[in-house]
């Protein structure tokens, strides 16, 4: 019986070793007839397209041009290297510096939350790894997109740059203070939770616009709400589901 107990325990750790091994391995590589192989553009494609039907569609999303974003920007280039394998997997990823990718389905709910198209002008308050942004900007006309830690700012700068996302433009500032100069935005985007919905951004939304974004609850949880400002300036709050999201920092800066 000992014997029997010590091999189920064995079978038990391999389990968790080979399930958490995505996330452990130093290199971006994949396993191929028991060999370790790096992965293709090929390979993620696939498996960009699997996500898609898989955890996006499946889950009720329809927008195309939502889809079609999902399916065309290259979720692992903005992955750390050593996260890589799990690029398009059902889950958030953490990115350095305490802030995460957030889980694919989550990107793609939002933007179709958000409801722009090619026309738009949009902020986005938490820039992160750059992902929402350059999922963002293959639909609208035009992307501001605020980030408070330095490092990360700079980081999705040069990635979105590197990419061609070229009609993105990041700034380093306490995205909860919005961006004045350029406001009103005909859609406004917040990748943190925050401990109510800001009256700055509010503000900087324009008349007819509509923002997305998790704000705390009272159950020690968060919502994902929609907030609608109406021709006359009326506000109207919506809520759609549960999430977890890292909480929005604050600074003093504004950006200009």
């Amino acid at each position: 019986m000992k014997f029997l107990a010590l091999i189920i325990i064995v079978i038990i750790i391999s389990c968790i070793f080979y399930s958490f091994r995505p996330f452990i391995n130093k290199g971006d590589i994949s396993i191929v007839n028991g060999k370790e192989a790096k992965s293709t553009e090929d390979d993620y494609a696939q498996q960009r397209e699997m996500m898609v039907e898989q955890q996006i569609v499946a889950r009720g999303v329809k927008s195309k041009k939502v889809l079609d974003a999902m399916n065309s920007v290259p979720r692992h280039l903005f992955v750390p290297v050593r996260y890589r394998r799990g690029s398009y997997f059902d889950q958030p990823l953490p990115i350095g510096l305490g802030q995460t990718i957030s889980q694919p389905y989550i990107v793609a709910l939002m933007t179709e939350l958000l409801d722009v198209d090619n026309d738009d002008i949009v902020l986005e308050i938490g820039t992160g790894s750059g992902y929402q942004a350059a999922v963002l900007s293959t639909i609208v006309k035009k992307l501001y997109t605020i980030e408070i830690i330095e490092e990360l700012g700079i980081q999705a700068a040069e990635r979105l740059k590197s990419l061609e996302y070229d009609n993105v433009e990041v700034k380093i500032s306490d995205g909860g203070l919005g961006l004045p100069g350029k406001a009103p935005f005909d859609a406004i985007i917040v990748t943190a939770a925050a401990p109510k919905i800001p009256d700055s951004l509010i503000k900087q939304l324009k008349p007819g616009g509509r923002m997305v974004i998790p704000v705390d609850n009272n159950s020690y949880s968060q919502d994902l709400l929609i907030v609608e400002k109406s021709e006359d300036g009326k506000i109207n709050i919506k809520n759609t589901i549960p999430v977890r999201f890292v909480p929005l920092v604050k600074g003093e800066k504004v950006a200009e």
